[in-house]
């Protein structure tokens, strides 16, 4: 089996943070991992973007080709749409339904939501409305990798939900659990879809 997955984002979102916990869980089950990282500006407003490769046969390139992504997973809707000419047909696109307007020629919010509607294979939700009447405003990320989680396939929720133990355990246990939670609450949002 095969996943090619994008991740993008603007800077601050934790888009980095979902690559680590996806490759950590990975690399724990023996599976063959090739990631390449593409930042914007350094400070926090700027595209984020990381190829991340999963195959329990070997990769021999890191990067990802035009057409050839199982799964666009974007911290910020117009960052998905930026992405999607590397989007295979039969392809899913996980999205937040959040805009982070960083420049000034932002799509309309109704065009946006319209061109992501459009799409075949798509999951959107406002997870950082969710992050914040759960009362953990950072976790938004951490939401979004508990929508993708079933369509990442090639590792398991539980694979995952592990992973984010093991990513933040250094930062004590109420971290932990907050994060667990959060992957939870993005896990059952989209478990009818």
């Amino acid at each position: 089996m095969r996943k090619d997955i994008i991740l993008s984002g603007v800077g601050g979102q934790g888009i980095l943070t979902i690559a680590t916990i996806i490759g950590e869980a990975a690399t724990a089950e023996g599976i063959n991992l090739k990631q390449a990282e593409v930042h914007g500006m350094s400070q926090r407003g700027g595209d984020v973007q990381s190829n991340l490769r999963l195959s329990d046969e070997t990769i021999y390139s890191d990067l990802i080709a035009q057409g050839e992504a199982d799964l666009i997973i974007s911290m910020e809707p117009m960052e998905a749409l930026r992405y999607l000419p590397y989007l295979q047909e039969e392809g899913w696109v996980i999205t937040s339904a959040n805009p982070f307007k960083n420049i000034p020629d932002y799509p309309e919010d109704v065009d946006l939501m319209r061109a992501l509607e459009s799409l075949p294979h798509v999951v959107k939700l406002e997870i950082e409305d969710m992050a914040k009447e759960n009362s953990m405003p950072k976790c938004a990320n951490v939401i979004l990798l508990g929508m993708a989680a079933k369509y990442i396939e090639i590792v398991s929720p539980e694979q995952l939900r592990e992973s984010i133990g093991r990513v933040f355990a250094a930062k004590g246990e109420k971290i932990v659990e907050m994060n667990q939670k959060a992957f939870d609450i993005g896990l059952n949002a989209v478990k009818n879809w």
